[in-house]
């Protein structure tokens, strides 16, 4: 077993689970026809994002690991914290972008620690939410220029 892959997954896992609440706590409290279109982008990348936490949960047990329940879960996400202005949809997408881009570098050293491990059924799931990872910030870049 290779602990820092162990370790990379419980970040991941927990960054997941965080982002997740965040996407939805930003979706609910968005005003203004700018942010109902943000809003429900947030909403579906929420789906996705749980689908990620699951699988990486999975992929804990198979180290016979207990996935982080919520007192195991230190908040780190003070970038996607709902903006005081529920009308300053730029600072929710801006958080998104910077969420984004923290989520890549954990999937990119994810993906070099399980191929130093021979642990290339993690190394695959890291590279598949990798990409998904991109392609949001990849969107949310492309909105932001709409601003």
């Amino acid at each position: 077993m290779s602990d820092e892959v162990v370790d990379l997954l419980r970040q991941a896992y927990a960054d997941e689970v965080e982002t997740v609440m965040n996407y939805l706590a930003n979706a609910i409290y968005l005003e203004t026809f700018d942010g109902e279109d943000i809003a429900e982008d947030l909403m579906e990348d929420v789906e996705e994002e749980l689908g990620h936490a699951e699988e990486l949960g999975y992929r804990l047990r198979y180290y016979g690991e207990v996935p982080p329940a919520s007192m195991d879960i230190e908040p780190a996400q003070d970038m996607l914290q709902p903006p005081e202005d529920s009308t300053d949809v730029e600072a929710v997408i801006d958080g998104v972008i910077e969420a984004e881009e923290e989520a890549i570098g954990t999937y990119e050293a994810l993906v070099e620690a399980a191929e130093e491990a021979n642990d290339y059924v993690t190394a695959d799931l890291a590279t598949e939410l990798l990409a998904d990872e991109q392609a949001h910030k990849a969107a949310f870049l492309s909105i932001k220029k709409s601003f």
